[in-house]
């Protein structure tokens, strides 16, 4: 089964996109900021990673620096989703997969979701 970890300080965001990816069979966590995220990270396995750009403590940039950084996680796909701040997203094509401006639209992003990690086996 693949988890997608959804990193955004704005609860209602990271709410709305976790039940889309979880109604499409994604087993999905969130995480508040990048710090948070990458403590997850280190305890448990995902096969992607959706981040907001704008986050207290480590912003989706640096959060993507630190998973190249980290050999066991070096290929782990990262989505970067923000408003003002997505051309920081286009111009570092090395962190991240693909660019969603805010708001984006949520069948797109299941698609690229999809995409990367495969449809969810049928349970």
């Amino acid at each position: 089964m693949s988890t997608i970890l959804v990193v955004d300080d704005e609860y209602l965001i990271a709410n709305i996109l976790g039940y889309a990816l979880e109604d499409e069979g994604y087993v999905v966590e969130t995480a508040s900021n990048g710090q948070k995220a990458l403590d997850f990270l280190k305890e448990k396995r995902v096969e992607l990673v959706i981040t907001d750009y704008m986050m207290p403590q480590l912003n989706g940039e640096e959060l993507a620096r630190k998973i190249r950084e980290e050999l066991q996680l070096q290929g782990l796909p990262v989505i970067l989703m923000s408003g003002a701040q997505a051309h920081q997203g286009r111009d570092n094509p090395d962190l991240f997969v693909a660019v969603f401006d805010k708001p984006f639209d949520i069948d797109k992003m299941i698609a690229k979701v999809k995409e990367l990690v495969g449809a969810p086996e049928p349970s």
